[in-house]
């Protein structure tokens, strides 16, 4: 759906999507979404036109909280367990428990996309795969990196994001794991890290126009040899975004969907070429 010009932010939730803007902008919102729902039930999409509603915001102070009803414990892998600060988890002997807050930023492990990544890391790691430095791109509340630090205790993970509220809660959610010094949280670029830097595993959980942008800065972060797995990728756009990624010298190893939600995918790559 096409994002309201009055809108100032969205907000995604299981079966919905939130338009936040000012009360004087909303009828220009309500109606702005109402086309674009219409547009995407006549084009054969499983949209409720009828369910486009607008309502006054809730207090802050009751709003910030009362998502969390539905932000409980949820195990993502064998061993990834994703447990919010206000919930509790009797962990099992191997299990790999994940404390989060995610804040202001985006990742609890309940997005398709989440899952795809935690899910084909858990994979690589009962293979065999110990890489030593990891790459967490667009790393949000640090959910992808700490779970990276979980499964490899002895590498070291570098997280970036350019939203700096999102580096803060990364911070803090590394030290809750007690990974703050495994997990290095910036908001730098690409570019800016040390020059000739090498990953031998490296995540980017973020939307299909900017991992083309990255695609060929980002492949000249993995050391030969090693994985790169992408997701935020809608399952039409894993297999041209996989194959643009071929030719930055990253074999693809495979596209998979979502089994929860098959309409999202990720990719796994691995380096074939020093570049």
């Amino acid at each position: 759906m096409a994002i309201p010009d009055a809108a100032g932010g969205v907000e995604i939730r299981a079966r919905e999507v939130v338009f936040w803007v000012p009360r004087e902008r909303g009828p220009a919102a309500e109606e702005a979404a109402r086309r674009a729902a219409a547009e995407l039930v006549a084009a054969g999409q499983p949209i409720d036109a009828a369910g486009v509603t607008s309502r006054a915001a809730a207090p802050e102070a009751e709003w910030r909280d009362a998502w969390k009803r539905y932000f409980r414990t949820v195990r993502l892998t064998r061993q990834i367990v994703v447990v919010p600060s206000w919930d509790r988890h009797d962990a099992a002997l191997d299990d790999r428990v994940v404390h989060l807050d995610p804040g202001q930023a985006f990742g609890t492990g309940a997005h398709a996309s989440t899952r795809l990544v935690l899910r084909i890391a858990q994979e690589l790691a009962d293979r065999g795969a110990r890489p030593a430095r990891v790459l967490d791109l667009g790393t949000g509340s640090g959910i992808l990196a700490i779970g990276a630090a979980a499964l490899w205790p002895e590498a070291r993970v570098v997280a970036l994001d350019s939203d700096p509220v999102a580096v803060a809660v990364a911070r803090e959610n590394a030290a809750a794991n007690g990974a703050a010094a495994r997990v290095e949280a910036s908001d730098a670029d690409l570019g800016a890290l040390e020059a000739g830097a090498r990953f031998d595993l490296a995540m980017a959980n973020i939307q299909a126009d900017v991992l083309a942008e990255l695609a060929a800065p980002l492949c000249r972060r993995i050391a030969p040899g090693g994985w790169l797995i992408l997701s935020g990728l809608l399952s039409e756009q894993a297999g041209p975004t996989a194959e643009l990624y071929r030719g930055f010298a990253m074999e693809p190893l495979e596209v998979r969907r979502d089994e929860d939600d098959p309409a999202w995918s990720a990719v796994l790559l691995q380096c074939s070429d020093s570049l």
